[in-house]
């Protein structure tokens, strides 16, 4: 259904913390450009956890109005309640999405069966594919590879973005599930040994900053070309570490707005990106090829 590079799309706030929809149609228009194969739009580098219900909705629907066809727009939807899950997604629904990214619940730490029938339940309810989303690091919860396997025979449930960084845990679910089923890496670092091992491409931060880069890299490796692909993945692995220095999305936003693209202005309880850091950022994203406006 996906494959490629499908960036995890920054949400843009003004100056008076509200969503920008203008730097959002802005940002869309750049990645139509730079070949990006797709974006997911209110995911954890969305700042999804400090949107309110409605700015959601709306942030979902204009980035499909301003997509217009030219990009699958993926919506996260997911949350620790399952009521609450069902609901932000029957909202967006009729808005022309092509998926949904839902991730594991957080906080609760549900059992494995709990998942399972968190997932079900959803999947029971939407029309549209789901992509889940298993990012323990954040959640807490772990879903493991009997369960990815368990929710796979759902018709509704096509792929996972598996967020671990581990290629085990890749090769671990792939042994459990025949038939069609997507694998997208959550981890930057690991892109390349994730599709080498069978994996469909990747939900990327790094592709907020390097979208044509990212991209490249994947279908690159998708078609094989492993020598041509490690010699661009090199490039872009000290981005990968400085969009990581502290907790996502502060240093992405902060790259972007470098690229004139939108502001930096981020929700609390994130803060803004540390000045210490600024220089090697730069460093980072003109050695991956990425032009900046001039910042004196």
């Amino acid at each position: 259904m996906f494959s490629g590079s499908l960036v995890a799309l920054v949400t843009p706030f003004d100056g008076n913390n509200r969503v920008d929809f203008k730097s959002l149609k802005r940002l869309i228009e750049f990645h139509v450009e730079q070949g990006s194969d797709g974006l997911v739009i209110a995911g954890t580098t969305g700042e999804s956890a400090t949107l309110a219900r409605s700015e959601h909705i709306e942030l979902v629907h204009r980035a499909v109005e301003f997509a217009n066809g030219r990009l699958p727009i993926i919506a996260g939807t997911g949350s620790n309640s399952t009521a609450q899950t069902v609901d932000l997604s029957r909202a967006v629904a009729d808005s022309g999405i092509a998926a949904y990214l839902i991730v594991v619940p957080y906080y609760n730490k549900p059992m494995q069966e709990g998942l399972y029938r968190h997932f079900s339940v959803i999947a029971d309810t939407v029309d549209k594919p789901i992509m889940m989303y298993n990012v323990p690091g954040r959640t807490v919860a772990d879903m493991l590879p009997e369960t990815v396997a368990r929710l796979s025979k759902h018709e509704k449930i096509v792929a996972i973005k598996e967020a671990t960084g581990d290629i085990k845990r890749l090769i671990a679910i792939r042994e459990l599930i025949e038939g069609d089923f997507a694998y997208f890496s959550g981890d930057d670092f690991t892109v390349l040994p994730f599709i080498e091992n069978g994996g469909q491409g990747v939900v990327t931060v790094s592709g907020n900053v390097a979208p044509k880069q990212v991209a490249r890299l994947c279908r690159l490796a998708l078609d094989g070309n492993y020598d041509d692909a490690k010699q661009l993945d090199d490039t872009l692995q000290p981005l990968n570490k400085m969009l990581f220095v502290e907790s996502n999305p502060i240093p992405v936003k902060w790259a972007v707005s470098q690229m004139g693209l939108m502001d930096d202005a981020i929700r609390l309880p994130l803060t803004p990106f540390p000045a210490r850091f600024h220089e090697a950022m730069r460093a980072a994203m003109l050695k991956a090829g990425v032009a900046l406006e001039n910042h004196a």
